[in-house]
């Protein structure tokens, strides 16, 4: 009994550094701003050192400029704005959001999350609430402030313990963020910071939203399994029998009203209508939809994705919402709009220092250059791919567990780290979904994700005394379980060459 305790004391301590060290950090904005500057001073160092190496794909030889130097300055003031303004995952984002705030400000997101949860039959049950996490994803943060204290009452209501209920829909909304069936808001903003950083080394390279899409939705069921298993056979076993009381939450248990059912009938029509016009627009050969040559990879809607994100979700948020009332007129319709940009201040923020980050790395150089030298140090351990993708994934893991903000750290891997993998010869979609596995894993065990004090408070409704250790312990398994599948997954899938999502490959090939 005195090793448990230890154990668990020391278990504590580490959580509690982990903590410290992860609040010692400054904004990410501020870390931004902080990187931007460093890459100005290397800029200069590396100059002055004479750094230099060959492009792998022009054979030239490649050089830092410094951009303290006369024209560096003027070019630093001169294009500061278009810097912030051209930042590829700016409006990507902003445009989906617009659409995603009518969706959710109407009520429909959450319609269809209460639908999938409580009409699900009873030894369903916990799947369903696994997944139903993952699929809130597309709607951004819906699933933390929605679906994990709904999945709690929901457990009392059966006679299960709701921390259980709560752990396993806060492994299916954080741990399962990589993994859906439709493309959310990460995928863009993923997809465009993974384009900016291709681009220092093929500056003609697109990587797509559903750059991952095929990866994702394999992982979506296998996740939703494995949530299922660990919640049911080691989560709730290890919580025992809830002692609280449950009658007064058991009287919360309301099925939509039929205002909700006229509103999500609605939006069913109006979302066959969409996909109707769409096949229309796909299926025949000359299609309207199709691309200039003829073909579905190049057609609007895998390129143009997000704008067909805004026109679903808004149109089928409009049906619902004023079908069911909550939409009185055009006002109430642009104030949902409003309010999800509101959501999107601390981001801009964020957006405007990262711009000026990747621009400075890009003028530089350093990514180019740091990229030759990386690749050049891995190729020679020759490890192969897959122990490389492992590493890159744990290592992933690892900064998730003192820096929360996916994009924010894709932000900064991925200008180092995809050109290198490109020089070694994988795609910027390998590297994207590698990363994407590593950041999921851990979140629900970092106490750096923006969302854990308010899941802390979730759990000390049913138990007072519940703290970061408490969540920890119900959720590592979680992690482990996640970050296992995960792998095996990832190596099935590189060993039968299958691509991760529509013309995006495993490999790469340098132009020229």
């Amino acid at each position: 009994m005195n090793n448990s305790q230890n154990k668990v004391s020391f278990f504590q301590k580490a959580l509690n550094w982990t903590e410290k060290i992860g609040n010692a950090l400054p904004h990410p904005a501020t870390l931004f701003a902080l990187f931007a500057v460093a890459a100005l001073l290397f800029s200069a160092v590396g100059h002055f050192l004479d750094w230099e190496v060959i492009h792998p794909g022009t054979k030239e030889i490649v050089k830092p400029i410094n951009l303290l130097s006369h024209d560096g300055i003027h070019r630093i003031l001169l294009e500061m704005v278009e810097n912030f303004t051209g930042f590829a995952p700016l409006g990507i984002v902003l445009v989906a959001m617009l659409g995603i705030g009518i969706a959710e400000q109407s009520g429909l997101i959450d319609a269809i999350i209460r639908l999938l949860v409580l009409n699900s039959p009873k030894h369903l049950l916990t799947f369903v609430i696994v997944f139903s996490g993952v699929l809130s994803n597309i709607a951004s943060d819906v699933g933390y402030v929605l679906l994990i204290p709904l999945a709690g009452v929901i457990f009392l209501a059966v006679g299960r313990h709701p921390i259980a209920g709560m752990a396993a829909a806060f492994a299916g909304v954080s741990g399962g963020f990589s993994a859906n069936l439709a493309i959310g808001t990460v995928d863009p903003l993923l997809a465009g910071l993974s384009q900016e950083a291709a681009r220092i080394l093929d500056p003609s390279y697109e990587v797509n939203p559903t750059a991952n899409y095929y990866f994702m939705v394999a992982s979506t069921f296998i996740i939703a399994l494995a949530g299922t298993f660990v919640t049911e056979k080691i989560v709730e076993p290890r919580l025992g029998k809830y002692q609280g009381e449950t009658d007064a939450e058991q009287q919360k248990m309301d099925h939509l009203s039929k205002e909700e059912k006229r509103g999500l009938l609605m939006a069913s029509i109006t979302f066959i209508v969409i996909l109707i016009i769409t096949l229309i627009g796909v299926l025949p050969e000359e299609g309207f939809f199709r691309g200039t040559d003829g073909g579905i990879l190049s057609s609007p809607l895998i390129k143009g994705v997000v704008a067909m994100l805004l026109i679903t979700a808004g149109a089928t948020g409009l049906a619902y919402g004023f079908s069911t009332g909550k939409f009185k007129n055009d006002s109430d319709v642009m104030d949902g709009m409003a309010l999800s940009m509101k959501t999107l201040a601390t981001y801009l923020v964020l957006v405007f220092f990262a711009a000026q980050f990747v621009a400075y790395f890009k003028w530089s150089n350093l990514g180019i250059i740091l990229a030759v030298k990386g690749a050049g140090l891995l190729m020679s351990m020759d490890i192969g791919l897959i122990p490389l993708m492992i590493l890159f994934i744990l290592l992933s893991a690892a900064i998730n567990m003192l820096m929360g903000s996916a994009s924010a750290k894709w932000a900064i891997l991925a200008p180092i780290f995809i050109p290198m993998f490109m020089i070694m010869g994988y795609s910027p979609e390998l590297s994207q979904v590698v990363y994407r596995i590593g950041d999921s894993v851990t979140n629900v065990i970092s106490p750096m994700m923006s969302f854990f004090a308010l899941i802390i408070a979730f759990v000390q409704k049913y138990d007072p005394k519940a703290g970061i250790g408490t969540i920890i312990a119900a959720m590592v398994p979680y992690s482990i379980a996640f970050l296992l599948i995960w792998i095996v997954l990832l190596i099935a899938w590189l060993l039968l060459g299958i691509p991760l999502g529509p013309d995006a490959g495993i490999y790469y090939e340098l132009p020229g």
